[in-house]
């Protein structure tokens, strides 16, 4: 297995899902090192999906973190939105921010396999590679898609901010 082309291949997609999962660049960034460290460690048996196999454990490398410092999802610690660059402009940097902050809020109002079906979906990965990383069928995969961006929705609407 060439490890180095598997990480130059899947490491920039892995670390921004990190970041958006985790709300933190630099625990994103300690979470990629410790999925490919396992990779190196104990490679999986099965090597037909490997980019699915890097999000799961890299998933689940974040939650036993996450249990281990005994933060509650409901903290500080959240997915961070999906966002582009900051604009330049000071009062525009400000709003942008507060927005980021109330999405947020918003994404943790959903299940925790709600936030990764979304973040996964945002990161292009197939119903197929999403059903693996959270233990369900691709049948169940759209629906919690769908019901996570209705709620998602809702909950926009009720807060005031917009879908843009």
């Amino acid at each position: 297995m060439d490890v180095e082309s598997l990480f130059d291949q899947h490491y920039p997609a892995l670390l921004r899902y990190l970041t958006r999962y985790t709300g933190d660049s630099d625990d994103a960034a300690d979470a990629a090192q410790e999925t490919y460290l396992r990779l190196l460690e104990r490679p999986p048996e099965r090597r037909d999906n490997m980019r699915a196999w890097l999000f799961t454990v890299a998933t689940n490398v974040v939650r036993d973190r996450w249990r281990k410092r005994h933060v509650a999802l409901q903290s500080d610690v959240v997915p961070r939105a999906l966002v582009g660059d900051p604009p330049p402009d000071p009062q525009a940097t400000v709003e942008r921010e507060e927005r980021c902050r109330n999405v947020r809020r918003l994404l943790m109002k959903l299940t925790p396999k709600q936030r990764i079906v979304l973040l996964m979906r945002e990161e292009g990965f197939t119903q197929r590679e999403i059903a693996q990383a959270v233990g369900t069928t691709t049948k169940s995969v759209g629906t919690m898609t769908v019901r996570a961006l209705e709620r998602l929705a809702s909950e926009l609407e009720q807060a005031g901010e917009e879908l843009s």
